[in-house]
């Protein structure tokens, strides 16, 4: 139809172009454009067909994704690029070399084309090529497609196995958000008022590796409040994506590590597959990993480390919930402000999927609703006591 995404798969085995296929045209709202063995193919396709949003794998003959991505910079094509990326180390140095070039975000590959974690894989591909090709038709013009993106994830985490903690009460709520635009419920009341803010702790998903490296590269160079970020990425990839972040802000960005200390002008991403926990000893704030069971249907979950940031921190911390599918983060981002802290969520305008912050912002748990653009500086301002 002629409202449908237009997706431009490239990748060099005819499998993996006819699996992604299938996902693309299973989805409401999505349609394969185009196929192309390889960068060069893609770039002679992409006047005919203008594509809304483009798959694209790392290593193919003749013209590769590296390759591709450097060519499409060149010639000024703006169309997002979602990367296909292998699991071994090189795949993230190169995905994450993607990004720097411009592509929007990435997936792994599945590793059994016959197996379960292809329906993840779908979950999550199929989201991203929505948000990012409506974003995309918004800007270039086009008709942009309605998606409410707190359905893609419910199947998965609305279900007992996945969320024991969530009360009859939440679980209903949310359920209510299915049907549109909900207005917020009544807000926690405060146990406290606002201390001075000691901690900033963010959760993030799809659209977050784009809003993080732009967040990132605009906060002061003289923030002294220390942050730790959930972000959902695969193992093995998170080292270097915190690595990127590094080369592009002021402050020390690191993958963490069990025991690192929680210091100013740190910023410490959790690792993929691992829960990040603050913990209070004599001396100082350490951080905790964990492999405890996925909550709100991840691990790292924002949920978890909302939940420890409350518990360590009290009113002196600044949660901020972000671009993402699902719901992670919206329930305990209400404890942070229950204990008197100050909360923030992305705005629909500026997010990728408004899904994350749209739940927390229903569930009355955000203050204050920001864009990506103002982010930063109102974390700073925040950070600082400047209101």
């Amino acid at each position: 139809m002629a409202d449908d995404i237009g997706v431009l798969i490239v990748d060099d085995s005819a499998l993996m172009r006819n699996l992604i296929g299938r996902m693309v045209e299973s989805t409401p709202g999505l349609i394969v454009a185009e196929k192309a063995m390889n960068g060069i193919f893609a770039l002679r396709k992409i006047p005919r067909i203008n594509p809304d949003i483009i798959v694209l794998d790392l290593e193919m003959p003749e013209m590769n994704g590296i390759e591709f991505l450097k060519e499409r910079k060149k010639l000024g094509i703006e169309i997002p690029v979602i990367i296909l990326s292998a699991a071994a180390r090189r795949g993230a140095e190169l995905t994450m070399e993607a990004l720097a070039l411009g592509a929007s975000d990435f997936i792994q590959k599945p590793s059994d084309t016959g197996g379960d974690d292809i329906y993840a894989v779908k979950d999550q591909l199929t989201g991203m090529l929505l948000g990012y090709g409506s974003k995309y038709r918004h800007l270039a013009g086009k008709k942009p497609v309605s998606i409410d993106y707190t359905k893609y994830e419910l199947k998965r985490q609305l279900t007992p196995e996945l969320t024991p903690s969530l009360s009859t009460n939440t679980f209903t709520h949310i359920k209510s958000s299915l049907g549109g635009v909900v207005s917020p419920a009544k807000p926690p009341t405060p146990l406290r008022k606002p201390g001075k803010t000691e901690i900033i702790a963010i959760g993030i998903s799809t659209g977050g590796p784009d809003a993080l490296r732009f967040l990132c590269a605009r906060l002061d160079p003289d923030l002294s409040v220390p942050i730790v970020v959930v972000q959902h990425m695969p193992p093995g990839f998170t080292n270097e994506f915190a690595k990127s972040l590094d080369r592009v802000c002021p402050l020390e960005v690191k993958e963490a590590e069990d025991g690192d200390l929680i210091k100013p002008g740190r910023i410490l991403i959790a690792q993929g597959n691992k829960h990040l926990e603050l913990e209070r000893k004599t001396l100082a704030v350490m951080a905790h990993l964990s492999d405890d069971p996925l909550v709100s249907g991840h691990r790292p979950s924002a949920d978890v480390l909302f939940a420890s940031v409350a518990k360590v921190y009290s009113n002196q911390a600044l949660g901020v919930i972000m671009t993402g599918m699902g719901r992670d983060g919206a329930e305990q981002l209400g404890v942070i402000y229950r204990e008197g802290g100050v909360t923030l969520g992305q705005d629909e305008a500026s997010s990728v999927v408004y899904g994350m912050p749209r739940v927390a912002f229903e569930l009355g748990h955000v203050m204050e609703q920001v864009t990506l653009e103002n982010m930063a500086r109102r974390i700073c301002s925040i950070a600082k006591g400047q209101g």
